[in-house]
This record gives structure tokens, sequence and C-alpha cells, in this order.
């Protein structure tokens, strides 16, 4: 955590910031090791250029925060307090430069920050930190797979589950049980049961509708296990399917593969969109892969990059990111297949294992 800290600083003095301020919760715990969801109240990691980190908690998270944090500076506030007035105490006086996380500050936050604060210019801190998270280190790898591991559990387990005339949201409920069962602190995002044509929707709502023969199965989940996050999808067939639909599984998992094969260090974002969807355009689908192939993946479920076709900026070593290629045709069916990937020194590694040729359930 320490590292981390000193690279902090090393921005402030590298960009001529006289402080920074740092207000996402995803972040402190990355800088600090302290967990924590405020919710309204005010959390804050305060570094000022010549003095010691502050950490500005409420004060009902004040244990947990002296037990986890490594800023040993920790000041809390209760909910009568303001906790402007303790960043200008902290803080001193004006500042020429100040640096914030300008796509988690609120405008009514922004405006108490200017009051407090009083700084001559506000630049965005986000830049920094987004750099500093892309590289996984070898501990956050091991988290990583951790997660990955957990996730294709739950998912081998929960298809012993599946039998006709199951709804989607009791395949929810079975799946997420077994998220706890085995460990995990809990689903990365809202878990995605679809069945039969509501496979072609890629963000549907699992509902009450019944898996009937002939339909689709898609599954679309993820756990976070020890702060980091994992994210698979995977669409199987629940008895025979049509030639067509069989034939867009084929696809997607050809143009799955092609994405993979694309990455590599220095290699830009876009190839491995374009390299994706080049497989699916050739088989005539091209509209219906409507979003991009896929996005980063660390503390948060969707992080930087986001790997799209006029992404051109370059992988690097230690980048984690998911490649998800899908086709979706209303009123038929839709298929994904996703996996999560690790950029390494001389290619990749996938890290997800589940097995991606058509499975058919019954």
């Amino acid at each position: 955590m320490a590292d981390k800290i000193n690279t902090l600083f090393n921005a402030l003095a590298n960009n001529g910031w006289q402080g920074l301020l740092v207000t996402d919760p995803t972040h402190i715990y990355y800088l600090t090791g302290f967990a924590s969801e405020p919710h309204e109240r005010f959390l804050g990691l305060l570094l000022v250029s010549g003095e010691e980190p502050v950490l500005i908690v409420p004060a009902l998270d004040e244990d947990k925060a002296r037990e986890s944090s490594s800023v040993s500076r920790i000041v809390t506030h209760t909910d009568t307090d303001n906790p402007y007035e303790l960043l200008k105490r902290f803080i001193g006086g004006s500042m020429d430069v100040f640096a914030i996380e300008k796509e988690h500050v609120s405008v009514a936050r922004y405006e108490a920050l200017s009051t407090s604060v009083g700084a001559q210019r506000y630049e965005d801190l986000g830049p920094v930190l987004r750099e500093m998270r892309v590289r996984k280190s070898a501990d956050e790898m091991q988290r990583l797979k951790h997660a990955v591991h957990l996730v294709e559990e739950v998912l081998r387990g929960g298809l012993t589950h599946v039998r006709e005339g199951m709804t989607e949201v009791e395949l929810v409920a079975e799946l997420e049980y077994r998220m706890k069962k085995l460990g995990a602190d809990g689903p990365s995002f809202d878990t995605t049961v679809l069945f039969g044509a509501k496979t072609a929707m890629p963000h549907g709502e699992p509902g009450t509708k019944k898996l009937t023969p002939g339909d689709l199965l898609m599954i679309d989940m993820g756990v976070y296990a020890d702060g980091y996050a994992s994210d698979i999808t995977r669409t199987f067939a629940f008895g025979s399917l049509s030639p067509e639909l069989e034939k867009i599984y084929n696809t997607v998992l050809q143009a799955n593969l092609a994405g993979i094969a694309a990455a590599r260090p220095g290699v830009s974002c876009a190839s491995v969109d374009q390299a994706a969807r080049a497989v699916v355009e050739a088989a005539g689908y091209g509209p219906a892969f409507n979003h991009r192939v896929g996005h980063g993946l660390g503390l948060g479920i969707h992080e930087y990059p986001s790997l799209h076709g006029a992404n051109e900026d370059p992988l690097v070593e230690g980048m984690v990111f998911t490649v998800e290629p899908g086709i979706y045709i209303a009123g038929k069916g839709g298929v994904r297949i996703e996996d999560d990937v690790l950029v390494t020194a001389d290619g990749v590694e996938v890290l997800t294992s589940f097995p991606k040729d058509l499975k058919i359930l019954a």
C-alpha cells in the first residue's frame, strides 16, 4: 500500500498539484486496504504535499478503518458534522491546483469542495489512478484467478439443477445461493439467466419464463472474492437446436477464439474487437453483434479499458479484460460467450476454463 501512496505523492510533484482528494470507495480500498460503502456520508483520502496522508471516514466506521487501513492518520466525522470543515483544517489554506476524481465527484460535492479547498484550479486525478490500476500485481492476479475459479464452480454446480419447466429467476436463485455457499462475497453484478427468445436481449432481465425443449439458455454472471471480480457468460442448448441457432453458436465461438488470438501486448484494443467482429460479419450477422467485444476487469466489473473498434490504446502486460462477442436475433434467440483474459509478457492467459463447445443439457 505504501508504494501506491508514494505513487500519488509523485503525481503531486510531477503535475504541480498542491494536494489531491480520493473519494471513490473502490480507490480508497485499492490505496489503503479499507473497504467501505459510505452511502451518502463523506469518505475521502487527502494528500497534501509535505504532509502525512489523512483518511476521513464516518465515525461509525472508525474501528474498521483503524483495523484495516494502511494509512494511520484517521479522522472521523459524525452525522451532524460538516466533513468539509475537516478538509479545510488539514489543507490549511488556499491552493493553486488541487486534484479530484472528476468522474466521481457530484456537482453538489464539487461546490462544497470549492468552498473548503479554495483552489484556483481543479484537475482530474482519474487518469493517474487508471494508469495505476491497469497493470495488475501478482497479488491482484491471484485474487482475480480465485474469483474466476469460484464462479466456474458455481456454474458447474448450478447446471445440475437445470430442468424443464423451471423459471429464469429460479435458476438465478440457485446460482446466487451457491456463490455464498462456496465462499464468494456475492455477485459482482445482477446475475442474468435468460431462456429461449429472450436470449436475444443482451441485457435482458430474468423473469418467470419457463424453460422448454429447444430453448437456448444464457447465463451471464460473476462473483466478488477478496475485492476482485470475475465475469463469465456461457450459452447452452436445452435439447436440440435449429440449424440456424447452431450456426449462430458456432460463429460466436469462432469470434471469441479470434478475439483472444488477436490479443497480445502492444496491439490496440480496437484490433481485438475487429478480429472478433470480422468473424461475425463474414457469417452475415454483422448488425446482430451490437456491442463492444469486451471491457476491463479487476476491482470493478467494468473498468478501463473499453475494447471497442475505435479505441487505439495498446494492451499492456498485466491488463485483464473480457472477450465476449455475441449475436442476437429478435424473436429467435441469441448467443454470447465470454472469457476473462490476462495479458502476459508475450501473449495472453485465458483465466476462464469452463468448456465452450456447445453443450446440450437435455
